[in-house]
C-alpha cells in the first residue's frame, strides 16, 4: 500500500497524533514529531490569527534544527487540520498561513478537498481527508486526496459508529492509497492490529489527551486516566452533531443522563459551561489511560508494545 514519500523513513512507527480542538497545541505536535510520530494541530486551536504565524514559524524551526542536529534520526513530519465547512469564518486566512509555511500534510474535514489539495500538492504538501462513511470517502477520493483516514465507531470527538473492521475493509475494496485508522487506539497492539486490518497508519487521540505536553487541563487529563469505556456518552444534545464525551464532564456541567438530547436535559447551575471547553471529549480507548506520561516516554511505551505485537507467533489453532 502506497505511503507519501514524506512518511517514509521518518517515523518510529505508523503514528499520527489527531489533530484535537483545544487540546493539540505546539509542545504536542514538536514532541511527538521529535518522538518520531505525526505530530497535528487543528488550526482553530491558535486564536487569535497571529498565533497560527506565530505556531507554524516555531513548529518549522524547532523540527528543523532537530533534522539538522540529527538527521538521521526519525523526525516525523506534522500536519494541520483544516475545518472546510461554510460555518469557519477563518478557514481563508488559515489556509493562507498553511501554503505560507508550506505545511507537509493538511488534513481537512467537513467539506470538499479540491481547492486546498491544488494547493497544497503546488508546493509538495499531502492531503489527508476524514470520513465516517465510504460515500464521503469516494468523494475526497475524486477531489484527488493522498491519504483517507477512517473515523470509526468509539473515536473521541465527532466519531462515526461504523466498525472499524467494517470501515476499514468497505474502503479498501476501492482505495489502494494511504489509509489511516481512528477509533478506541491506545496502545502498541490496537496499532498493529490496524495495520492487519489493511490500514497503513493508527489515528491516536485520546491518549495523547493524557500527556504532560497537550493543552489539556489537569482536571480533563486526570478525568480520562479515571474513565472507562461505560463514562463514554455518544451524543448531539452538546454540539447539534453526535460526538463522544466524558460524562462526568457532562454531568458537571448540568447535564442529566436520563432525559439527554431532551428539551430539559440541561439544569442552569449559573457555570456558563461551553462546548468541549468544559464538556470534554475522549473515545472509547480510554479504557487502557492510567497515567499521563511526556509524549517521549508514551511513544517509547508504544514503540515496545506495537514491536511486541509484530512478533507474535501464529494461533496454535492454525500454526
Amino acid at each position: 500500500m502506497p505511503v507519501p514519500q514524506i512518511f517514509r523513513g521518518r517515523m518510529t512507527m505508523p503514528v499520527i497524533a489527531a489533530p484535537m480542538f483545544l487540546v493539540s497545541g505546539p509542545h504536542l505536535v514538536i514532541a511527538a514529531c521529535k518522538a518520531g510520530v505525526a505530530g497535528t494541530f487543528p488550526s482553530l486551536n491558535a486564536r487569535p490569527i497571529e498565533v497560527l504565524d506565530e505556531w507554524l514559524t516555531q513548529i518549522n524551526a524547532e523540527l528543523g534544527a532537530a533534522m539538522a542536529a540529527d538527521p538521521s534520526a526519525p523526525i516525523a513530519p506534522y500536519g494541520v487540520n483544516l475545518i472546510l465547512h461554510h460555518s469557519n469564518k477563518r478557514l481563508e486566512e488559515d489556509f493562507t498561513l498553511v501554503v505560507k509555511h508550506k505545511v507537509p500534510f493538511v488534513i481537512t474535514s467537513l467539506g470538499h478537498p479540491g481547492e486546498v489539495v491544488k494547493a497544497v500538492h503546488a508546493y509538495g504538501g499531502v492531503v489527508f481527508s476524514d470520513v465516517i462513511h465510504a460515500y464521503h470517502a469516494k468523494k475526497a477520493i475524486a477531489a484527488g486526496v493522498d491519504g483517507i483516514i477512517c473515523v470509526a465507531g468509539g473515536a473521541g470527538g465527532h466519531a462515526g459508529t461504523q466498525s472499524a473492521f467494517s470501515l476499514v475493509r468497505e474502503i479498501r475494496e476501492f482505495w489502494d492509497g494511504a489509509l489511516v485508522l481512528g477509533g478506541a487506539i491506545s496502545d502498541g497492539w490496537s496499532v498493529r492490529a490496524a495495520e492487519i486490518m489493511g490500514a497503513d497508519f493508527a489515528y491516536m487521540g485520546t491518549r495523547f489527551i493524557a500527556t504532560q505536553e497537550s493543552m489539556a487541563t489537569p482536571e480533563y487529563k486526570r478525568m480520562i486516566c479515571d474513565a472507562t469505556a461505560k463514562d463514554i456518552v455518544y451524543t448531539d444534545a452538546i454540539t447539534g452533531t453526535h460526538a463522544n464525551f466524558l460524562w462526568p464532564s457532562l454531568e458537571k456541567a448540568g447535564y442529566r443522563k436520563g432525559t439527554l438530547g431532551s428539551a430539559g436535559a440541561k439544569e442552569d447551575f449559573g457555570s456558563g459551561a461551553k462546548a468541549w471547553r468544559d464538556t470534554w471529549s475522549a473515545g472509547h480507548g480510554v479504557a487502557t489511560i492510567h497515567d499521563i506520561p511526556t509524549t517521549a516516554e508514551l511513544v517509547a511505551r508504544l514503540a515496545t508494545e506495537y514491536r511486541a505485537a509484530c512478533a507474535l507467533p501464529l494461533s496454535p489453532a492454525v500454526a
